[in-house]
């Protein structure tokens, strides 16, 4: 069954000295401050995308994809740079989230001054531009699926700087240095994630 439907169970993430946080919490939080469809989509497409990087380095998949889950859960009330992630941080600790994964959200955003420097700190910041650069391939298919979408199509699009202008290419380029992957293997496998919960993202 679906993680996106199913309420639980679902693995606890602790940290010595900190209660239990679920991704059924995550999920709470991030619709409570997320209202636009679009948004809570990208989320979903990161938390995809972190599970799947989870089970290639050893990383407890509940913990990764509550990372892709809240990454931008403050986005709508802090809709700027000067304030998004870090003034969502003190919602974040309020609610229990483990320091870890707070930094983890703070280091996906360069402009924090925060480096990516575990491997879940690293997945994160190359999935996040990534995803809704794949997301706007989809949108540009015939049938506007992403089953349509290729590695060869991804690559093509990258190309081109007038399309999805806004999407940032060179955090697309660090992230593919910052976990070492080609981008055959890294856009295959974001892909791949997507497309294993398409229904979720409308696509």
């Amino acid at each position: 069954m679906s993680p996106y439907v199913v309420r639980s169970p679902w693995t606890a993430v602790t940290t010595a000295g900190q209660p239990a946080f679920t991704r059924d919490q995550a999920l709470a939080l991030m619709h409570h401050y997320v209202k636009n469809e679009n948004l809570r989509r990208h989320m979903y497409a990161c938390e995809a995308a972190m599970r799947f990087y989870a089970t290639r380095y050893n990383g407890q998949s509940d913990e990764w994809g509550i990372a892709g889950l809240l990454h931008d859960f403050d986005w709508e009330i802090h809709p700027t740079l000067e304030q998004h992630p870090v003034a969502g941080q003190l919602l974040l600790a309020e609610q229990g989230v483990p320091e870890h994964l707070r930094r983890a959200i703070l280091a996906h955003a360069e402009h924090t001054g925060v480096v990516p420097t575990t491997p879940l700190e690293k997945c994160l910041f190359a999935v996040d531009e990534l995803t809704g650069f794949i997301v706007a391939c989809a949108l540009v298919q015939p049938t506007k699926q992403l089953a349509d979408v290729t590695v060869e199509s991804i690559k093509k699009k990258l190309k081109s700087k007038g399309f999805a202008a806004k999407v940032n290419r060179n955090d697309i380029a660090k992230g593919l240095l910052l976990i070492g992957l080609s981008e055959d293997e890294h856009f295959g496998n974001v892909l791949h994630a997507m497309q294993t919960i398409h229904e979720h993202l409308g696509l």
